[in-house]
C-alpha cells in the first residue's frame, strides 16, 4: 500500500510522450473563474437579493441552482459530446462561463439571474468531469497526480480570495460589477485554451463508454467512490457551520475571523501544492490518512472551541488536508479508470455534489437541534467510515490487480 511504484497510472492509449504544462496552467485559470464564479454570491447576497426584489434565501439558491446543473452536466456530458474533440468541448463549456458574468451581472430579474446561474453550473459539472481525463491527455501517466494537484490550485486559490474580493468589489463597483469583473478573466482562460490545448479527440471506443452510473457495478469504483463521497459529505457537515461556531462559541471578531479563514485559504493551497509527493510516496495510505485525520480535528474542536490559538492551529491544519484531499482522489479516478476517465469523472462529479449538498443538510440539522457539538461529532464519525472505505478500496484494488497479473 506503501510504495511508490503504486501511483504509477496504467498506460492509457491517450497519455503524451510529453507534458503540456501550458495547458495544464490554462486548465488551471479555468478552475479558478468557475470556483469564484460559483461562489461569488455567497458574499454578495444581501445586495443582490435587495436588487432583485427577492429574499436571501432565494438570492442564495443561485449556489443550489448551480449545484443541481453541474450534476446533471457531469452525469450525461460524456456521452452526449461523443466524437466532439475534448479541446472544443472545454472551449464551449469556457465559453458559456464567460456568457454567464454578463448575463449575471446585468440580469433585470431574478429569472434571468438564475437562468446565468444554470450556465455556471453546467460549465462547472462539465469541466471537472473532463479534468482527470483531460490530465491523462495533457501528461505523461507518471505526471498524472501533480497536473491534477496544479488544477486544484486554482480551486484553492479561487477559495482564498472569491469571497473576500466579491465582498470588496461588491462595495466599490456593486455587485453587477463584481460579477463583470470575472468575464475578462473566463476570456483570457478561453483565449489561453485555445492557444496551448491539443485537440484532444475521443477515442474510437469513446460512443461506447459506459453511462457513469453503470460504472458503480465495479466493486472497487463502488468502494472508492463511497469513501470519496463520505469524505466530502463529512466536511461539509462540519465546515459549512465553521462561521457561527467561531462567532459564537470561539468568540472571535470579524477581522479574526477573517485571518481565520485566510489561513485556512492558503494552508489549503500549500496542500495542493504537497500533496503530489505524498501520493507518490504512498497513495492510498494518504487516501485514508487524510479523512482520519480531519475526524480527530472535528473531535478536537469541540475540546478547545474556547481557545483561538488551538482553533485557528486546528483549521489551518483540517486546511492543508481538505483543499488537498480531491486531488488524491482524482488521481484515484485517473489511475483506476484510465480508458473511462470521462465516464468516472462524472460519477465523481455527481456523487460528491450530492455529498455536499447532505452533508451540509445534516449539519444543519443538527446545528440548530443540538448545537455545534452535533454537528461536529456527526462529521467526526462520517469521516472515520470515509477512512474505513478508503482502507476498504485499497484492499480492493491490491486484490484486483493480482487476479488481472495471475489471469491467462
Amino acid at each position: 500500500m506503501s510504495s511508490s511504484s503504486s501511483t504509477v497510472l496504467p498506460l492509457s492509449s491517450d497519455a503524451p510522450a510529453h507534458a503540456c504544462w501550458s495547458g495544464v496552467f490554462a486548465m488551471t485559470l479555468t478552475a479558478f473563474a468557475l470556483v469564484a464564479s460559483e461562489f461569488m454570491p455567497v458574499s454578495l447576497l444581501t445586495p443582490i437579493a435587495h436588487d432583485l426584489g427577492v429574499s436571501e434565501g432565494l438570492a442564495g439558491q443561485a449556489i443550489s441552482v448551480s449545484g443541481t446543473f453541474a450534476v446533471l452536466t457531469s452525469l450525461s456530458i460524456a456521452r452526449l459530446a461523443g466524437r466532439l474533440p475534448r479541446k472544443t468541448l472545454l472551449l464551449w463549456l469556457t465559453a458559456l462561463m464567460l456568457l454567464s458574468a454578463p448575463v449575471i451581472a446585468w440580469a433585470p430579474n431574478y429569472p434571468v439571474y438564475m437562468a446565468g446561474r444554470v450556465l455556471i453550473g453546467i460549465a462547472i459539472g462539465g469541466f471537472w468531469s473532463m479534468s482527470a481525463a483531460a490530465a491523462i491527455r495533457l501528461v505523461p501517466p507518471h505526471k498524472v497526480g501533480r497536473a491534477l494537484a496544479i488544477f486544484n490550485g486554482g480551486n484553492a486559490l479561487a477559495t482564498v480570495v472569491a469571497a473576500p474580493l466579491g465582498s470588496y468589489l461588491g462595495a466599490v463597483i456593486g455587485w453587477r460589477g463584481a460579477f463583470l469583473c470575472l468575464a475578462p478573466v473566463a476570456l483570457l482562460a478561453l483565449l489561453w485554451q485555445g492557444a496551448s490545448l491539443p485537440p484532444m479527440r475521443p477515442a474510437a471506443r469513446a460512443q461506447a463508454a459506459p453511462h457513469p452510473l453503470a460504472l458503480l457495478a465495479t466493486p472497487l469504483v463502488a468502494l472508492g467512490m463511497a469513501g470519496a463521497s463520505l469524505l466530502f459529505m463529512g466536511q461539509f457537515t462540519l465546515f459549512t457551520y465553521l462561521r457561527p461556531f467561531l462567532e459564537n462559541e470561539t468568540r472571535v471578531q470579524v477581522q479574526t475571523l477573517s485571518l481565520i479563514l485566510l489561513l485556512i485559504g492558503v494552508a489549503g493551497f500549500i496542500g495542493t501544492m504537497l500533496i503530489g509527493r505524498w501520493l507518490q510516496r504512498s497513495f492510498y495510505a494518504t487516501l485514508v490518512f487524510i479523512p482520519l485525520l480531519m475526524a480527530i480535528i472535528a473531535l478536537a474542536l469541540v475540546a478547545c472551541g474556547h481557545h483561538v490559538l488551538p482553533v485557528s492551529l486546528l483549521l489551518a491544519l483540517w486546511g492543508l488536508v481538505t483543499t488537498a484531499a480531491p486531488v488524491g482522489w482524482w488521481s484515484w479516478v485517473a489511475r483506476t479508470l484510465p480508458e473511462n476517465a470521462e465516464a468516472g469523472g462524472g460519477l465523481m462529479v455527481a456523487l460528491v455534489q450530492l455529498a455536499i449538498g447532505l452533508g451540509s443538510t445534516m449539519g444543519g440539522l443538527l446545528f440548530d437541534h443540538g448545537g455545534y457539538q452535533f454537528s461536529f461529532f456527526a462529521s467526526a464519525g462520517v469521516l472515520l467510515a470515509a477512512a474505513l472505505l478508503a482502507a476498504l478500496t485499497a484492499r480492493q484494488d491490491r486484490g484486483h490487480s493480482v487476479t488481472k497479473r495471475t489471469s491467462p
